[in-house]
């Protein structure tokens, strides 16, 4: 926490240790949002760790200067899977010959499961900003609904409401697609 204030004061030097000792766990919540595979990944780490030094001087020590990190590396996170969708869709697809390539390295259930991966984290970044990055916190990072609440200051019953409206809309969604319900093993 000392460290956490003297970087907000501008400590150059606690900056940079604080930055070092909170890379690796963005690291992890940057990867478990977008995939370790995204292409921009390590761009949204990037931003993430600028984000955080730029939200340094508002930070007031309610909370571990860690969680308050990956409350903006999920957002971050989240914004750049969106970001990466809305580009992604305005580009024509390049087909592949011989249909889907795979990883000829990984097993059938392997390159199944990260399938499934990232069909979720498309859902994810589907939903409206709040819901996902709650959605998120919950999830990938495995905050209870207080410590959601604390960090993205919002009322308990407003994140138990973000929840629930992202489970519903995700459920939706999988729902309506017979691709996504049988990939992720859905009953209708």
């Amino acid at each position: 926490m000392v460290l956490a204030r003297q970087a907000a004061a501008g400590d150059g030097v606690a900056i940079g240790r604080l930055l070092r000792m909170l890379t690796p766990r963005l690291q992890s919540v940057v990867r478990a949002i977008m995939g370790a595979a995204h292409p921009d990944r390590d761009d949204a780490v990037q931003l993430a760790l600028i984000g955080f030094v730029q939200a340094l001087p508002a930070f007031r020590g309610e909370c571990d200067p860690a969680g308050y990190a990956a409350t903006i590396a999920v957002r971050t996170a989240v914004a750049a899977r969106k970001r990466a969708r809305v580009r992604e869709s305005r580009q024509e697809p390049i087909p592949v010959e011989g249909g889907e390539a795979r990883d000829p390295v990984l097993p059938s259930h392997l390159v199944e499961a990260q399938r499934r991966q990232e069909m979720l984290r498309e859902l994810l970044s589907a939903l409206p900003t709040e819901q996902g990055e709650t959605l998120a916190m919950r999830v990938v990072l495995g905050w209870s609904l207080e410590e959601i609440a604390a960090h993205t200051r919002a009322p308990v019953n407003t994140v138990r409401s973000r929840l629930r409206l992202a489970k519903e809309a995700m459920r939706r969604r999988i729902e309506g697609d017979a691709t996504l319900r049988e990939a992720l093993e859905v009953e209708p």
